[in-house]
């Protein structure tokens, strides 16, 4: 559930709210109860003094900005792709998921394509220079492929090295001593990982990168979650950087976009070059975490 949310809610910080800004000529009414209303003008009034509705409108001329910019790079075909791709991975939950997250699939479908923009105005408007993947590539890893074990105690875990010194296969010791119900049927086999990978404890790939294929961890690797026997099977060479380049600038695009300063700078320039005017005088702070002395004049119109 969390991996979802936070999948879609690079740019986003609320998706709830609807805040119309249209004048109100004939002031609608929105409530009423017996003794009296609430007009479409009070309900603006109440909702543009939140926070929640603050945010909804500095989201509304982001998104609006991004689609100006950059719609025509996303297609309608690579969201729902997309989409389906978690509708998939969810399952029968997808929609009680959502639900929970206070989405509907109308609404999740739009956070996609706003991501998709984003990332397309961060690959337009910061470039990865040669220093950034000299660097990147120190530590960088190709994606591997390892089998493990989990137990609960260190000793356990010492009987399973044990075995497989023996010649024990590491298919039917994971099915007869793992934990984990997830991969001990599969002998263990976990999904392709490389260095940047944030779903596996750090002191668990560490382990794992020292192997070479065919080897196997001589001694427990503790973690969070007991006590791993790891066995490298798929370990392609690191080769070069000019051969893994794609691979180094996608891991720092994808760095960037968890960094909340550098989409800070990358929506600000967005917005510079949207030039939004907000007429409302009461609303003209809400893009005050995006401004720079250029924006902030232009907003402030």
């Amino acid at each position: 559930m969390n991996r979802l949310v936070k999948k879609v809610g690079v740019v986003l910080g609320v998706a709830g709210l609807s805040l119309t800004l249209a004048a109100c000529s004939n002031d609608k009414t929105v409530v009423s109860y017996k003794g009296g209303k609430i007009t479409q003008s009070e309900f603006y009034d109440e909702l543009k003094k939140s926070s929640s509705g603050q945010s909804t409108l500095a989201n509304m001329i982001i998104e609006k900005s991004l689609d100006e910019q950059y719609g025509d790079k996303v297609s309608s075909k690579k969201v729902t792709k997309e989409f389906n791709n978690y509708k998939k991975q969810y399952g029968s939950q997808f929609d009680s998921v959502l639900t929970q997250n206070g989405l509907t699939q109308a609404t999740f479908k739009k956070n996609i394509r706003t991501n998709m923009l984003t990332e397309v105005a961060l690959k337009d408007l910061k470039k990865v220079t040669a220093k950034q993947e000299q660097k990147a590539w120190k530590s960088f890893e190709p994606k591997v492929t390892v089998q493990h074990i989990l137990v609960e105690k260190e000793d356990t875990a010492k009987t399973i090295i044990a075995e497989l010194d023996k010649g024990t296969s590491f298919k039917s010791l994971a099915k007869k001593y793992s934990t984990d119900d997830a991969t001990k049927e599969d002998a263990g086999k976990l999904p392709a990982f490389d260095n940047s990978d944030t779903t596996l404890d750090s002191t668990f790939k560490e382990a794992a990168f020292k192997l070479k294929q065919g080897e196997y961890t001589k001694t427990a690797v503790k973690t969070e979650y007991g006590y791993h026997v790891i066995k490298m099977i798929k370990r392609p060479a690191k080769g070069t950087l000019k051969e893994r380049k794609a691979e180094i600038d996608k891991q720092i695009y994808d760095s960037w976009l968890q960094d909340s300063t550098v989409m800070q700078g990358v929506i600000a320039k967005v917005l510079k070059k949207a030039d939004p005017n907000i007429k409302d005088s009461d609303l003209k702070s809400v893009l005050s975490q995006y401004a720079t002395s250029t924006t902030s004049s232009s907003v402030s119109k």
